[in-house]
């Protein structure tokens, strides 16, 4: 019950799991921005980075829904997992910086995944192990 170790095709099935949960449900938030981006007339979105309205929309869109299917398919996910780290800061500390707690939350829990992807990987589940031909490389 308290041991620390662990199954490796656990570990690997776990991180599939992962991916596809967040990488869907961030989906959903990316495609609700798509469908602001496509409407007529001018653009109204939070410009917290002070690029512009429209560049920072894209940039969201970019990231919730384009670096989410990569971490889906397991695609370049540690370099896909970096523009929603950056992003999920940005929600964090300065859209919802003098917010409560509980605008925090969600953000906040996507940045920890997020994190954790880009230090962990993909797993072997995932494109990513496909292209590296299966092998597995040892950072340390």
């Amino acid at each position: 019950m308290f041991s620390t170790s662990y199954n490796q095709n656990l570990y690997d099935i776990a991180l599939l799991l992962l991916r596809i949960a967040v990488g869907c449900f961030m989906m959903t938030h990316g495609l609700q921005k798509l469908d602001m981006l496509m409407e007529d007339g001018p653009v109204k979105f939070a410009d917290p980075i002070g690029v512009g309205e429209q560049l920072s929309l894209i940039l969201t869109v970019f990231a919730e829904l384009i670096c989410s299917f990569l971490i889906i398919m397991g695609f370049a996910t540690r370099l896909a997992a970096i523009p929603l780290i950056i992003t999920m800061l940005v929600i964090l500390f300065v859209v919802h910086a003098n917010d409560p707690f509980d605008n925090k939350e969600l953000p906040g829990l996507y940045l920890a995944v997020y994190v954790l992807l880009l230090v962990v990987g993909s797993g072997r589940f995932s494109v990513d192990r496909l292209i590296a031909g299966g092998k597995k490389k040892k950072i340390f």
